[in-house]
């Protein structure tokens, strides 16, 4: 019997390491493909893979989020302040925030959205969109971006999306580095030192 035992928990001890296994070298693989493109606040196109200079915290949002969008934006901008003390922010690093909401989030809105936290427009907090020509072809370009960090996101159909909770700091090259959770658990120090290690 203690033989059974033993033979299932080794079972369950190796299904819990492989699995843990999986996840681990899925996020060391994952990364944005360089030829995703949207637009941002400007009405100007994005292409991911241009600029291979600067690491990039992404975050997804939808303008109209009652809750933990608008707070880790408030957060990020708390952020932002630190590392331009240090000179890194616009440097080494960018700000990316995508709405998973096109249709309602044009440049203008995001426009709106980023003076509501009193975020320069001086392009190194950058705020996206879709082209909104073509609503198969805007769902598709974000999924090229939010698949590969595994965030994941739906309209139940009133306006009101469900999604992960979940911002992405991906390095020069868009690939994946870590993720840190939105709204009040965003440790603002913790982004930082992890953004840090990687500038260092």
């Amino acid at each position: 019997m203690k033989k059974v035992y033993l033979i299932c928990s080794l079972a369950v001890i190796i299904g819990i390491t492989a699995g843990i296994s999986f996840f681990l070298i899925r996020d060391a693989n994952a990364s944005i493909p360089g030829d995703a493109a949207l637009i941002d606040q400007n009405g100007d196109k994005y292409i991911f893979g241009a600029d291979q200079t600067k690491l990039k915290l992404v975050e997804f949002i939808y303008t109209h989020c009652p809750d933990v969008c608008p707070m880790t934006t408030q957060k990020m901008v708390e952020l932002k302040q630190d590392l331009q003390k240090n000179g890194a922010f616009g440097k080494d690093i960018e700000f990316i925030t995508i709405t998973i909401d096109p249709y309602r989030d044009r440049p203008e809105q995001l426009t709106k959205y980023m003076n509501g936290f009193n975020i320069e427009n001086n392009g190194d907090w950058l705020f996206l969109t879709g082209e909104n020509t073509n609503i198969k072809a805007d769902q598709e370009t974000l999924q090229k971006i939010t698949e590969p960090l595994q965030f994941q996101y739906k309209d139940p159909g009133n306006g009101q999306f469900i999604h992960t909770t979940f911002a992405y700091l991906v390095d020069d090259k868009n690939k994946f580095v870590t993720k840190f959770p939105m709204g009040e658990d965003f440790d603002k120090q913790e982004a930082y030192n992890k953004i840090m290690d990687q500038i260092e």
